[in-house]
């Protein structure tokens, strides 16, 4: 007797979910394997090219033909990869023709259907959807890998909210794509990279697990909101307030606050009659910069307790260009002696102290191992590229697994999984500072606060400051 249609969709439902996972390993290296294999193809022909404007043709071809490639890949099986996307599409990390593409990727997760939304809501709060809101816009204003966010306006409220409400199915996709992303880190770091990427990954697979629980994303939200509070006369970046009662595992409201995203910037100036690459433009741009480091200065050594995810897509800028800060989902709390430590460090790279420097990564726990004879150059050089958004005149990519990186000279063989939440947020605050088109050294405006940390936990002598050396007068 033939099962009925019902049945039969639903035995078809369940054998799409259980072989889903593998499908979507397959498709990952497939095109894992074709981006990798053609940048070494390419890396081997243009050892053969003697002349360097063709070998540099050539090299931009292959970015090109990387940047698609990478594009689809991080589109269509979105997940974990639109993040990797948020971290490779910066403009002193990656060739930019793929900043070009991946940078159009952020929000831009496909989206929840508002039926499920309705679902989700309803069973989280265990109450009608029309009971809790006066009006809920159908179409989200941003969709990620893990969440989409519309707006709204609850019956007890007269303002707007915004409610996060996280996609069904998205964590289980992610365990397996942070799987597969692991297991290509442990290649690249035997074939390719001097660097310990593997860790990297450990820390990325915990904070991704941590995202999923919007109880402890409220939780950080208030508690960032209100160190800045009681730090400074006035907060250098805005936190929106958490709506009490409406918190969940899977949904979150919070006060909806009106800006542009950062990305918008430059387009948002050019409306008002701004020319983005004017003085007014370079002051606003400056402003915001610096009140953005000097907030992120103040969460990791003054308390340890850090947003870890300030992506384009996380950064809205309102009146008098005041930014906001979104998406707690991404928080690090540094154990007292790490945060310590890199305060040391701090330090060292502001003043140019070579051996503090070095003292300083070994302080923090990376091994590192080096045969060159310049090895406090080169671990300095190593630091900057990894722990500071300063870069030197003329130099607009600073990436630390770059050709002529100190990472070819020096080997990174055991990094603190502890610290790759810190190495993400220097990384991305440099890609904002390359992308104004500005210059700045988190390090120097942060020496202030590291002194400071210090000298409460009473190593005052480690806070003095040196003269820099030659070399960095000869680099900067």
């Amino acid at each position: 007797m033939p099962l009925p249609l019902a049945q039969v969709q639903e035995l078809r439902d369940r054998l799409s979910d259980r072989f889903r996972p593998w499908s979507r390993s397959a498709q990952f290296w497939v095109r894992a394997v074709d981006i990798y294999g053609s940048y070494k193809v390419c890396q081997l022909r243009a050892g053969f090219i003697r002349d360097e404007d063709e070998r540099e043709a050539m090299w931009e071809q292959q970015h090109e033909i990387g940047a698609q490639k990478m594009y689809s890949l991080c589109s269509e099986l979105g997940g974990l990869f639109l993040k990797a996307a948020q971290i490779l599409g910066k403009p002193d990390l990656a060739p930019m023709a793929w900043v070009k593409r991946l940078v159009t990727l952020c929000d831009k997760a496909p989206s929840t259907p508002i039926e499920v939304v309705r679902e989700v809501v309803e069973r989280q709060f265990c109450r009608s959807f029309d009971e809790i809101f006066d009006y809920f816009e159908v179409e989200p204003v941003g969709s990620a890998s893990i969440a989409q966010v519309h707006r709204a306006r609850l019956k007890s409220s007269k303002t707007d909210v915004a409610v996060k409400v996280q996609h069904p199915g998205a964590e289980r996709l992610m365990m397996v794509d942070i799987r597969n992303m692991q297991a290509f880190a442990l290649f690249l770091q035997k074939y390719d990279i001097n660097f310990d990427m593997f860790s990297a990954t450990k820390e990325m697979e915990k904070q991704i697990c941590y995202e999923f629980d919007f109880v402890r994303e409220a939780r950080a939200m208030e508690r960032i909101r209100e160190f800045l509070r009681v730090t400074n006369k006035k907060p250098p970046v805005m936190v929106p307030r958490v709506i009490p009662g409406m918190i969940s595992r899977e949904v979150l409201v919070m006060e909806f606050i009106e800006g542009t995203p950062i990305m918008n910037l430059g387009n948002e100036m050019s409306k008002r009659g701004i020319d983005p690459g004017g003085k007014l433009a370079a002051m606003a741009k400056q402003k915001i910069l610096t009140d953005l480091t000097l907030a992120y200065g103040q969460m990791i050594l003054k308390d340890g307790f850090f947003h870890a995810d300030p992506h384009p897509g996380n950064i809205l800028i309102c009146k008098n260009t005041e930014a906001t800060l979104l998406d707690y989902g991404q928080v690090k709390e540094m154990p007292e002696d790490l945060r310590l430590a890199y305060a040391n460090l701090v330090i060292a790279m502001a003043d140019g102290d070579l051996s503090r420097t070095k003292e300083g990564l070994r302080e923090l726990g990376l091994e590192t191992s080096s045969i060159v004879d310049n090895e406090l150059e080169e671990l300095f050089e190593l630091s900057l590229r990894m722990f500071d958004t300063r870069l030197p005149p003329g130099v607009t990519v600073l990436s630390p697994f770059a050709e002529d990186s100190s990472l070819t000279k020096v080997g990174v063989e055991n990094f603190p999984e502890e610290l790759f939440s810190v190495l993400r947020t220097i990384q991305l605050l440099r890609g904002l500072t390359v992308g104004m088109g500005l210059r700045f050294s988190c390090a120097q405006q942060w020496k202030p606060i590291a002194q400071e940390a210090l000298l409460k936990a009473g190593r005052v002598k480690d806070v003095k400051s040196k003269r820099p050396r030659s070399f960095l007068r000869r680099l900067f």
